[in-house]
């Protein structure tokens, strides 16, 4: 029985990256083994364990068979037999087929160092065609490690060029896909996410909405740089499209509610945000209102947020916008509803008469 280190706890030592979760791989033991060690099962689809005092995972090396279409169509065969060697060889690149023993050593026996040294994402064998994941997986990798120059090796974007053409990723469930998208999104450069898998035809296939629109590329690296949260990062990507189409996205993909809220806002709302300097009060006050500026001021300040992203995007040097928005629902939010109350309005009265009171200080900003 011998225990191993592998995939990104020992890619990301090697990179001198911080290393957060580590894969524990076991070869030479049997289901019984571990049970007996103390090992507690969790494994659905193939023997893993957790470890009776740290709770890490350990799984017993296996190998794997395409069974069937889609990520999920795959036979899996675990026991004392199968080598690290075989074991390693069904992972998707070759940056992620090493292991590491207890002393340290390094176990590589698909040149992954050397694919680190030369900052290049390439699969490890033909196998990694028959899981689609992997297009949207290899497309994550570029953008994590963007910054440290990676690129994905010319055979391994044809082979996801060959996925995408063949039908398989239409067999991925929602939940995978937004799994994968939603990772990426939050990655350094997120629109290497998106631009790889246009490269390879995956995105016409997933999101075709996006297949021609690079701006929202240029939005969503500005969202990155400025370090903001997932849902304002879909907003941004989805911000130039219509309504209808970012609705039918956000269901096609199941995301979020608070991603998809935020989306469809900012697309019904977005020309109005940019032209907020000269929409007349009453305009100014229907976009606060939608917003519910009242009692959901955040959700108007994340709105405000993707405008930025946007014209940040477009190459514009600044937004003034954001502190003239910024400024109206402060206004609108400082009008005092006691007085209207005191006077006896009630109902639909008074609801009509805090509105009034609100486009008059609206008014009352503008002309400040």
């Amino acid at each position: 029985m011998h225990i191993y280190k592998v995939g990104g706890a020992v890619r990301d030592r090697l990179l001198g990256r911080p290393v957060s979760d580590i894969d524990w791989l076991v070869v030479g033991a049997t289901v019984e083994e571990m049970l007996a060690k103390g090992y507690r099962p969790v494994g659905a689809d193939f023997p893993v364990f957790l470890h009776p005092k740290t709770g890490e995972e350990y799984a017993l090396a296996r190998t794997e068979r395409k069974s069937g279409r889609g990520y999920g169509g795959f036979t899996f065969h675990a026991s004392p037999d199968v080598t690290l060697e075989e074991d390693l060889i069904r992972r998707d690149l070759t940056i992620n087929a090493m292991a590491e023993d207890e002393a340290g050593t390094v176990y590589d026996p698909h040149c992954g160092k050397n694919d680190l040294d030369q900052r290049i994402l390439r699969h490890v064998s033909p196998a990694f065609a028959e899981d689609p994941l992997r297009v949207l997986r290899v497309a994550r990798f570029a953008a994590r490690y963007a910054p440290l120059g990676f690129r994905v090796a010319d055979e391994t974007l044809e082979l996801m060029r060959q996925i995408s053409v063949s039908g398989e990723l239409q067999a991925l469930t929602a939940e995978r896909s937004w799994k994968e998208i939603e990772r990426a999104l939050m990655e350094a450069q997120p629109q290497v996410f998106f631009q790889v898998l246009r490269a390879c035809g995956a995105l016409q296939e997933l999101l075709p909405e996006l297949d021609e629109d690079a701006q929202a590329l240029a939005t969503l690296e500005q969202a990155a740089l400025h370090a903001h949260p997932l849902h304002i990062r879909w907003a941004c990507l989805l911000h130039a499209l219509a309504p209808a189409s970012i609705k039918s996205v956000n269901q096609r993909l199941k995301a979020p509610r608070e991603c998809q809220e935020l989306a469809l806002l900012t697309g019904e709302c977005l020309a109005q945000g940019n032209q907020a300097l000269t929409l007349p009060a009453a305009a100014l006050l229907e976009l606060l209102q939608k917003f519910d500026v009242y009692r959901r001021p955040q959700r108007f300040e994340d709105f405000i947020a993707v405008c930025e992203m946007a014209a940040l995007g477009d190459g514009e040097a600044s937004y003034p916008q954001a502190e003239y928005l910024r400024g109206a629902a402060a206004a609108v939010r400082a009008v005092d509803v006691k007085p209207l109350v005191q006077a006896g309005l009630t109902g639909q009265a008074l609801g009509e008469a805090l509105k009034g009171e609100r486009l008059k200080a609206l008014q009352a900003y503008q002309q400040d």
